[in-house]
């Protein structure tokens, strides 16, 4: 399965298109990782714990994205794209989208 973030695949032909495919991935706050930020929050620094966290997300966000165009029949995602938005306090999503297509 190709993914790209192109709108083409070079020295391939699109020959349809499948449609959108998603994966997203709500994750929340684990306490021991709080308490690590808050602890690196007074020296300053990356959040090592967050972005683990948040490259499994977007890991599995992408593994679903994956599934889903695979069950169309599709060869490659172009376009992929990701946002994220809070859901609640705590708690974030992470959506993983593009356009499912079949190649020549």
């Amino acid at each position: 399965m190709i993914l790209a973030t192109t709108e083409t695949v070079p020295e391939r032909e699109i020959i349809a298109i499948l449609g959108i495919v998603t994966g997203n991935v709500v994750q929340s706050k684990h306490i021991g990782r709080d308490i690590m930020a808050s602890l690196k929050g007074i020296v300053g620094g990356e959040l090592k714990g967050y972005t683990e966290m948040f490259n499994e997300a977007r890991d599995q966000a992408m593994s679903r994205l994956e599934t889903e165009a695979l069950a169309l029949g599709a060869d490659a995602v172009i376009g992929v794209r990701f946002t994220t938005s809070a859901i609640m306090d705590g708690a974030c999503e992470l959506l993983a989208f593009g356009t499912a297509v079949k190649l020549r």
